[in-house]
This record gives C-alpha cells, sequence and structure tokens, in this order.
C-alpha cells in the first residue's frame, strides 16, 4: 500500500476517524489493529505477485519475524527495567547483539553460499522484510535508552508493538525515538482543527515532492541507467543530478507524509529533512539529511565509541592502549559513516558509498583541525555558494554507487565502471540534445508535445520545491515545512496551493500510465 495511492489515502481517513473518535483506552488497539493491517496488506499483496510454497513461506517468515521483535523488545525492556543500572549491560549488549545478527541474516543471506546449496528449496532466497532496518535501529535505540535510564519502559505489549509497527513509519521510517513517542501514546487524542490543517498542508507537500518532481524525474533516470552504454557523457551526468534530485524529494517527500499521518492523529514524528543542499559542509549535510538515522548513529554509535576503553578492544587492546585512552575521533567518524553504506544495501557499491561518506567526514575534520573552523558570520555570500555547489558536487558523485546499489541484484562495480567509460565518450551537444530527447521519450511519451511538456512540468515542480525550501531556509530559520507554507502572504499561498493541488493530479496522471508506464521506483523500500 503506497503512500501515494488512493488506497493509503481512504485507508489513513478511516484509521484516524476511528482512532479519534473512539474512547482514549481503546485508542492505542485501535492504532494497533491499523498498523497490523497495514502491514498484513503489504504481506498479503506481495504473495498475490508471486503466489507459491516459496512466496507463502516468506510472507510467514515476515510475519513470525515482526512477532518475534516485538515481544522480544517489550520482555527484554521490562527486564532491564527491574535491573539495578549497573547490572543492565551484559543484558543489553546481548539483546543489541542477537537484534544485529537477525537483521544481517535478512540483509547478507542471498551473498552467501547457501541460496546455492538450497536451490530450489523454500530458502533459495530469503524476502528482506519490509521497513526491518527501521524497526531493528528504533527497537536497538529504545533498549539503549531504557538500559542507560534516559527512557522507561513501556508496560503495555501494544504500547511497544505501535512503537515499532506504526503504519506511517514502518515502512521507510523516520526511525522513531521510544523516549518521544511511547509517552505520547499515553495521551489521548481528539480531532484538532489546526492541527489537521496543518497536517493536510504537510502531506500535500509531500505528495506532490514524491508524484510531480520524484516519479516523473525517475522516468528518465531509470531510462537512462538501464542502458549505460548507450549515452554520453552529458546525459549520463544529467541523469545523476536528477537522481540526487529524486532521491531527495522522494525520500524527503515520504518522510512529510509520514510525519503528517502523524500529525493528523495527534503524534509528533521527527523531522527527517532539512534543507540539506542549503549545507557547506558535510557535518551541516548530514545534519538535515536523513536526521533520523544520522542522529541515531551519532548517539548509539558514534557515542559508544567514542567513550569505549580502549583497552577492550580484542587482540589489540594492549597495543592500542599503550598510544590511546579512546578511540581517536576521526575513527570514530569514519567507522559511523563507512557502517551507514552496510545498512543502506549488500552490495559493493553500497560499501563504497559508505567509504566515501566516511572519507569526506573525516577530510572535513582534518580540514578543520588543520586551518580551524570556518566563520560562521560575515562570510561573503559567493564563499557561501561555492561551498554549497562543492558539498553538492561530492554528495552528487558518491550518488553513482548508491544508485546502482539499488538496482537489480545483478548490478555491481561492473556497471560502476560503465558509467565512467561513458563519462568518456559523446561530449558533443548535438548528441546530447538527441539524447535527452530521446530519453523522455522512451522513458515518458514518445510525443514532441508531451516531451517538451515533460520538460515545463520538471522545471515547474523543482521551481516550487527550491522557493519552498529557500524560504524555510533563509527566511524562516528552519522551522516546520507546514509553517513555513502557511507563513506565505495570502496571494502567494494560494498560488501555492493551487500549484500542489494540479501538480499532485499530474504527477498522479503520470505515476498510474496516463501517459506512459509511470514511475515504480521506491528508494527506501524495504531497507
Amino acid at each position: 500500500m503506497s503512500f501515494q495511492n488512493f488506497s493509503f489515502f481512504l485507508f489513513v481517513l478511516l484509521a484516524a476517524v476511528c482512532y479519534l473518535k473512539a474512547p482514549h483506552k481503546a485508542q492505542t488497539p485501535v492504532l494497533l489493529a491499523a498498523s497490523v493491517f497495514f502491514y498484513g496488506y503489504n504481506l498479503y499483496t506481495s504473495y498475490i505477485a508471486a503466489p507459491g510454497a516459496a512466496a507463502a513461506f516468506r510472507c510467514a517468515l515476515s510475519a513470525a519475524l515482526v512477532c518475534f521483535t516485538v515481544l522480544f523488545v517489550h520482555c527484554t525492556a521490562n527486564a532491564l527495567a527491574v535491573r539495578p543500572k549497573e547490572q543492565r549491560g551484559g543484558l543489553v549488549r546481548s539483546a543489541v547483539i542477537a537484534l544485529l545478527a537477525v537483521l544481517a541474516v535478512f540483509k547478507y543471506y542471498n551473498l552467501s553460499p547457501l541460496p546455492t546449496l538450497l536451490a530450489g528449496t523454500v530458502l533459495e532466497k530469503l524476502p528482506l522484510p519490509l521497513g526491518i532496518s527501521f524497526f531493528t535501529f528504533a527497537a536497538i535505540g529504545y533498549l539503549v535508552d531504557v538500559a542507560r535510564g534516559d527512557c522507561e519502559a513501556e508496560p503495555k505489549l501494544a504500547n511497544t508493538a505501535v512503537f515499532l509497527l506504526f503504519f506511517a513509519t514502518v515502512a521507510s521510517g523516520p526511525i522513531c525515538r521510544g523516549g518521544k513517542l511511547l509517552p505520547q501514546l499515553h495521551k489521548e487524542h481528539r480531532f484538532d482543527e489546526t492541527r489537521t490543517v496543518n497536517a493536510l498542508r504537510l502531506f500535500a507537500l509531500g505528495l506532490f515532492r514524491r508524484v510531480a518532481v520524484a516519479d516523473v524525474l525517475g522516468l528518465v533516470v531509470n531510462e537512462v541507467f538501464a542502458n549505460l552504454t548507450g549515452y554520453g557523457a552529458p546525459m549520463l551526468l544529467l541523469a545523476l543530478v536528477l537522481y540526487t534530485l529524486q532521491l531527495y524529494f522522494e525520500f524527503g517527500g515520504y518522510s512529510d507524509m509520514a510525519r503528517a499521518t502523524g500529525l493528523l492523529l495527534g503524534l509528533e514524528l521527527p523531522e527527517n529533512f532539512k534543507t540539506p543542499f542549503f549545507a557547506t559542509n558535510f557535518s551541516g549535510f548530514w545534519s538535515r539529511w536523513h536526521i533520523s538515522l544520522s542522529s541515531w548513529l551519532q548517539d548509539y554509535l558514534f557515542m559508544t565509541l567514542a567513550w569505549a576503553d580502549v583497552a577492550k578492544t580484542p587482540l589489540l587492546g594492549k597495543n592500542l592502549a599503550k598510544k590511546y585512552e579512546h578511540f581517536p575521533v576521526e575513527f570514530c567518524v569514519f567507522t559511523v559513516f563507512f557502517t551507514s553504506g552496510f545498512w543502506h544495501g549488500n552490495t559493493l557499491p553500497f560499501v563504497i558509498w559508505g567509504l566515501l561518506q566516511g572519507v569526506y567526514r573525516v577530510g572535513e575534520e582534518l580540514l578543520h583541525r588543520r586551518f580551524g573552523k570556518p566563520k560562521r558570520k560575515g562570510v561573503p555570500q559567493y564563499k557561501l555558494w561555492a561551498k554549497r555547489a562543492a558539498v553538492f558536487g561530492l554528495w552528487t558523485f558518491s550518488m553513482i554507487f548508491f544508485r546502482i546499489g539499488s538496482g537489480p541484484d545483478t548490478a555491481g562495480l561492473a556497471d560502476c565502471g560503465r558509467y565512467f567509460a561513458g563519462l568518456c565518450r559523446g561530449w558533443g551537444p548535438g548528441r546530447f540534445a538527441a539524447e535527452l530527447w530521446g530519453a523522455i521519450g522512451a522513458g515518458f511519451y514518445a510525443n514532441a508535445i508531451m516531451q517538451l511538456a515533460w520538460l515545463a512540468f520538471v522545471v515547474f515542480g523543482l521551481a516550487v520545491c527550491f522557493y519552498l525550501d529557500g524560504q524555510r531556509f533563509f527566511h524562516f530559520k528552519d522551522k516546520p515545512s507546514e509553517l513555513v507554507l502557511a507563513g506565505q502572504k495570502p496571494l502567494v499561498k494560494w498560488l501555492l496551493y493551487y500549484a500542489l493541488v494540479l501538480g499532485i493530479l499530474v504527477g498522479l496522471i503520470i505515476q498510474n500510465g496516463g501517459f506512459g508506464a509511470g514511475a515504480g521506483f521506491g528508494a527506501y523500500a524495504n531497507f
């Protein structure tokens, strides 16, 4: 059940009415029922898409995993709560290792020799359960917070289940914290006009970013990356920039819709994106991009490494302790970002992507150590824009590996090589124009008028999104997107409303095959 389908709109409306009208004691069960239905519906649709014994086994395995995770996390958290704080370390470490082991099995099983050995059986290939990375990280954060004393253990199993499986966040986040979401589930929530209007604004904006920008860009991006040897350098570079924007508006739009769904129900979810392309360095970029993941990595991986006793490191502890009391900051930073590559995917391109993020951040730390941190005030605008361009360029370069890693199972370093080889050919403007026109025709619709309309619609969608991002960054000091939209002058605000509605309608027509196959790409689906 995709967020941009009408079935989801009806589902959210029905869930909101039932939840907000239910008695206080029944609200959590209603939310749990909606979340179980959402997850079960996705399992059912995956089964009917490929029926058979193997598909049934995989669906049953995913359902069993979810039930086991909820019970395991709930029981472990309450077991931690009754222990003295100094006696919680062993239990929480064992629980974290168990959760990470399950995640690793599902992420990397298909890369092991086992699928070949078990060919022809139901274990020939394991599915990646919907949202396994997201609810696993949420579970780990919750258990660590309980062990540290930063969060109270939730006594009600239903609340724990909603926290981990909330239908707005289970598929692709944002990664919620138990200390933030669980207390909200104990409060009574009723209809509030102002909150509802803000939720509708935010949902419309997220839907626009998703269907009117990301999915439309994906038509050409997918066409080019499916045929890397058929395009010259300018078209490959343009496709890479368009993919960078597609990923941002797709995942940012999804995150907006998830937060809007929570807001409609009276639940405050974390923001996941805050105008990342206005960042002037990578530390600033990662504080604005996929915020729930980057903050999770900082709190639960970086801080753990930074405060770890080096002497206790297996094998190398005694030698390291002669020089260091704690791991160097650069090592901790690199480990965090290198690890993020493994979290995102199980192919070598993702490993290289994570490696690049680590190099970017460590390089930045070393430059700051050598030349000092840059001034925040009095810096000429041209220098700030030059830094933003550099960050965007380096980030876009890393997207080569992210995009190819996100492709079919057969995609790998060979496709990366084909991409780089393509940068050495076809630099002529005439060829570029012909390839762009051909890619639009093949990916969207082979009609001159409609191809021009695609170009105009892309410019229109990007202009609306970057106008609002610019307003948010420069004039509204990173206030939430729905408040930025509400804070526009009346004429501008209503023009934006009409633009969002028009863009959503056109985007949905394109997506559902009105002028071609439509874009079905989902960058963070099933992570």
